[in-house]
């Protein structure tokens, strides 16, 4: 059933909404501008949806018009243009709430031009280019882009790069702006923001979970010598799937039933006994076998295929983690949970 008001609905769900409230005729010539994958991926939030309440439909509606009448007056005249305009017409209060829409309608979308291209390309395309400009890229492309981009980059430029992304602070848009110029890439969207705030230790702690081990150990190996601070407060934030053992069976239950159980067979191939013994302790007896079934099923697998599937389970826990739904123990800490 879907939320009450549109502050409940993520962006996927609202535009899902927007396309069904425009009818199949509008949204037929909307859905060509799209990525096959952003196709795929409202299609199925458009079967997701059932029904839709009315005024559901119309805050989705009024929230999209008020972002296009908004951006409308920024390209024309600014910030300062735009809010002025906007409290004509709805006073300071709804205005503040409509630019802090556009923000967050458009907090991502810096490079987003450059989406497209494969990581592996994107970093040979970008491998001249001073690292804070790297940096900056990858702070705005999703972790698993960025591991590929930064796994394509020189070995010897790939830890300064991943030490810059973990320094970076909030960037002025006209940085951004000139440096997507250089890049020969228009920016479209950061105008309605003072600051835009990407990079830092999470971005990178979340780029090193799909890097390959042999990249991760290079920017470790780096790190430990030019800034050992550094280094220690991304393995406090990093979690690997061997970690799972330091969850408690509550918590590995609850990330259990996130997991398919073709995808934790894959996991499990190249995991430690301990690790299995920790996983087969939280399952029944009936899908413990089922699962060792599947596994010797599988037969030989790659070593890449078993590590991919072990980072997508460690983003369940991190997402787990992030709703509060589970909690990670992490050395120094002192944490009391009551």
């Amino acid at each position: 059933m879907l939320k009450h008001t549109d502050k409940d609905l993520n962006g996927k769900q609202k535009a899902a909404i927007l396309l069904v409230a425009l009818g199949s005729e509008h949204a037929s010539h909307l859905l060509p501008h799209l990525q096959e994958d952003e196709v795929k991926e409202l299609s199925v939030e458009i079967a997701r949806l059932g029904a839709i309440p009315s005024e559901l439909r119309h805050q989705v509606i009024r929230e999209f018009y008020n972002i296009c009448l908004a951006q409308d007056f920024i390209m024309e005249g600014g910030v300062d243009h735009a809010r002025a305009m906007l409290e004509a017409a709805y006073g300071s209060e709804r205005t503040q709430e409509i630019l802090n829409d556009v923000t967050r309608a458009l907090e991502m979308m810096p490079f987003d031009s450059i989406k497209r291209i494969h990581p592996a390309q994107l970093g040979s395309f970008l491998q001249d280019e001073h690292p804070q400009t790297i940096a900056l890229v990858l702070a705005y492309l999703g972790p698993q882009a960025a591991a590929g981009v930064i796994s394509a980059l020189p070995p010897d430029l790939r830890p300064e790069v991943a030490e810059r992304l973990a320094t970076m602070g909030s960037t002025p848009p006209e940085v951004i702006q000139r440096v997507e110029s250089v890049l020969q890439r228009k920016l479209s969207s950061v105008a309605g923001q003072e600051l835009s705030a990407a990079g830092g230790l999470k971005s990178l702690v979340e780029v090193l979970q799909w890097v390959d081990r042999n990249t991760e150990r290079l920017i470790f190996d780096n790190l430990s010598e030019t800034n050992p601070e550094l280094l220690e407060e991304v393995r406090k934030l990093m979690f690997t799937f061997e970690d799972l053992i330091q969850l408690d069976d509550r918590a590995i239950q609850q990330v259990l039933k996130e997991v398919e159980l073709k995808e934790l067979a894959l996991a499990l191939k190249g995991a430690s006994d301990m690790m299995r013994e920790k996983i087969f302790k939280n399952m029944s007896e009936r899908a413990v076998n089922m699962l060792n079934e599947e596994i010797e099923y599988m037969g030989p697998v790659r070593v890449r295929n078993v590590e991919e599937s072990q980072q997508r389970i460690v983003g369940i826990v991190r997402r787990l983690e992030e709703s509060g739904d589970i909690v990670i123990s992490r050395g120094g800490e002192d944490e009391v949970l009551i």
